[in-house]
């Protein structure tokens, strides 16, 4: 009868914790600059909504020669704007749900303003100069 001493292939256990190391430690390096990263795009998204609400509201106004600080609603608003496109859809909110803000609501001869919770939220990724004119 003929004995077999054939070695079993495989990793230790020793090796699959300094990899599943190296691999947290690379997690840790690359993950904050992900959220970052995420946020930055998530400001900038906002900040071109706002802008594209900003212009169908001057668009609104000419149309129908309103005077200054005439209220305007969103519904008139949204005539002004791409149907199909997520300002359209977006009911005066940004991505958030945070309405954009401007007192009572929209006035002809204001700017929209972000709202201060999503402000907040991505304060860390977009200062306050990132968001001028639409951040008091």
């Amino acid at each position: 009868m003929k004995n077999s001493t054939k070695a079993i292939a495989g990793f230790t256990l020793a090796e699959m914790m300094i990899v599943v190391a190296i691999v947290a430690l690379l997690a840790t390096i690359a993950l904050p600059g992900f959220i970052r990263a995420r946020k930055r795009s998530q400001a900038t998204r906002i900040l071109d909504d706002i802008r594209v609400v900003n212009l169908a509201l001057d668009q609104y106004a000419i149309e129908y020669t309103k005077a200054a600080g005439d209220r305007v609603s969103w519904s008139g608003i949204q005539l002004y704007i791409k149907n199909g496109t997520v300002p359209y859809f977006s009911n005066g909110c940004d991505l958030y749900g945070n309405a954009y803000t401007q007192g009572a609501g929209f006035t002809v001869d204001g700017i929209p303003k972000i709202n201060t919770a999503t402000y907040q939220l991505l304060s860390d990724a977009a200062p306050s100069d990132f968001w001028s004119p639409y951040y008091p």
